[in-house]
């Protein structure tokens, strides 16, 4: 317990992002909004913007058009996955203030896995059967909608996605509602942590049975011409079957429709103050992992996630008005491309086992310390090492730390590996990838042994993934959209964390209590 209050309090201390830069006094201050509108679309790299841009015509088009656009956005943590890209886009803070270190780590005290968002206090709503439900308690920090809520608590907040964290973390504590789509059921559903029962305007989607429309049907390319991507009926030799409903763009589609239906269901945009609707766009995710980012699928996808942009653009601005609206989209991190794909074009890139990895270093801590199960979980190719079995010997958890990542080192393809203790105590490399491994720190949560593959190569063997430091994976679009905000492009390089403080001052709210970004004010009139 000792050596984990150490490592938390060196964390703290360790944040390696701080940006200040003073903008014009002359700047004046964009309308304050009746409704923020915030938008992830999950595994959205930059370039998709730029390789499929004549391809879109509705949504995208629009925000590219009449809204800010910053094309050297980044974030500046490491790992870069779903959980921690959601829970730094309405906080602004990096994993070493928000405590979200990934999807799921090795909780030490229970001895079990956790993920980012999993709650055993609570009860999952609307699914039928009984299950643990989710919360955003071991989240740190505050979000945007939290101080609003505070300054206001007349305020609506609500956030939707077909993944509980993406809907849960941007939405924050205090939210009205977080709800998230039930394979097993095909329901949305939410958390007792935020209502007693389900709403009856979510009941009332249910009853229309949302994933009906992709029974016996196929994903035919928005072009209209080509054989099917995938079929939900009886695959054949020439058309697969769809992997899940979430891997389709069905999946997306009843998103923006629950999200037209929350807008109206909770009136928002007509009260007192700021609301707040978040929306995580989910199936792009799904489709990038098993085909890769240069997949005619992800294209088509893309080019259907501009066509729902546009929709709900076209909605909000029925009934609320984009004259009363701040619209603001990101990504919640990039991807990489599939190996295959990049030898073939004599890139580099390739694949790895994580059975390797961890077998390295379990065999150096057996040749150094003795027999024993030295690790006790692993999370790809982050190792939690066995503490119990550390104290029990009298060693030294830095020293067997370095022992395992010295193994690692030996392995294939390795980049960087670093040890809880060293990016904690400051002895790493000062470079922007150490940078965001600090950021991505948060000590008691953190694996012991964290390992970097060379850029594009995986710990995967089939399709592809995302988390490393590299541009591919931490370059996303922001792209804000407001009255009283200059439209154009702008070229200097910003952080994600930028985006929370500049919405909270466009709310007139304090920032999040955790942020370390700064107010974007060089776009506004």
């Amino acid at each position: 317990m000792k050596q984990t209050m150490k490592r938390f309090s060196a964390g703290v201390l360790l944040l390696g992002y701080s940006l200040f830069v003073c903008a014009p006094a002359s700047a004046a201050e964009p309308t304050k909004p009746k409704l923020i509108v915030a938008v992830v679309v999950d595994q959205f790299r930059y370039d998709y913007l730029l390789r499929f841009r004549k391809d879109y015509t509705a949504g995208f088009k629009t925000i590219l058009e009449r809204g800010a656009v910053f094309d050297d956005a980044h974030y500046v943590h490491f790992p870069t996955v779903t959980a921690v890209g959601h829970s730094t886009f309405l906080s602004g803070a990096t994993p070493a203030l928000s405590g979200i270190v990934s999807n799921e780590w090795f909780e030490r005290e229970s001895g079990t896995r956790v993920t980012s968002v999993s709650d055993p206090k609570t009860e999952l709503l609307g699914a039928g059967r009984k299950a643990e439900g989710s919360s955003p308690r071991r989240m740190l920090v505050s979000t945007v909608g939290d101080e609003i809520k505070m300054s206001n608590p007349g305020s609506k907040v609500i956030g939707v996605s077909i993944k509980d964290r993406a809907a849960i973390l941007p939405a924050g504590h205090m939210a009205d509602g977080a709800y998230w789509f039930d394979d097993k059921s095909k329901h949305w559903v939410t958390s007792s942590y935020y209502v007693k029962q389900l709403p009856a305007w979510v009941e009332q989607i249910n009853a229309g049975k949302p994933a009906a429309r992709a029974e016996n049907a196929q994903w035919m390319p928005v072009s209209g011409s080509g054989k099917a991507f995938c079929t939900t009926a009886t695959a054949t030799a020439e058309v697969p079957a769809c992997s899940s409903f979430e891997a389709t763009p069905w999946g997306n589609e009843v998103i923006e429709e629950f999200a037209e239906k929350a807008l109206i269901a909770e009136k928002m945009g007509h009260g007192t103050g700021t609301d707040v609707l978040a929306v995580s766009f989910s199936a792009n995710d799904y489709v990038g992992h098993a085909l890769g980012p240069d997949s005619p699928e992800v294209r088509d996808i893309s080019i259907r996630t501009d066509r729902l942009l546009g929709k709900l653009l076209d909605f909000i601005d029925t009934n609320v008005g984009l004259a009363n609206v701040a619209f603001v989209l990101t990504a919640d991190h990039g991807v990489a491309p599939v190996p295959e794909v990049n030898e073939a074009r004599h890139m580099t890139g390739g694949r790895l086992s994580t059975d390797v990895l961890m077998k390295a270093m379990n065999d150096a801590l057996v040749l150094r310390y003795g027999l024993g199960d030295w690790i006790t979980a692993k999370l790809g190719p982050t190792a939690y090492l066995n503490t119990r079995l550390i104290e029990e010997k009298k060693l030294n958890l830095a020293a067997v730390e370095q022992t395992a990542a010295e193994a690692a080192r030996s392995t294939q393809h390795v980049f960087r590996v670093y040890t809880n203790a060293e990016v904690v105590s400051g002895s790493v490399i000062d470079d922007s990838v150490s940078v965001a491994v600090r950021n991505g720190m948060y000590p008691s949560r953190a694996a012991d042994v964290l390992v970097i593959a060379e850029p594009n190569y995986l710990y995967d063997k089939t399709g592809t993934t995302h988390g490393s430091p590299f541009n591919y994976d931490n370059h996303v679009p922001v792209i804000f959209m407001a009255p009283g905000l200059k439209p154009g492009h702008y070229y200097g390089k910003i952080a994600v964390n930028d985006i929370a403080p500049t919405l909270a001052a466009m709310a007139g709210v304090t920032e999040p209590d955790g942020s370390t970004g700064r107010v974007l004010q060089e776009m506004w009139q």
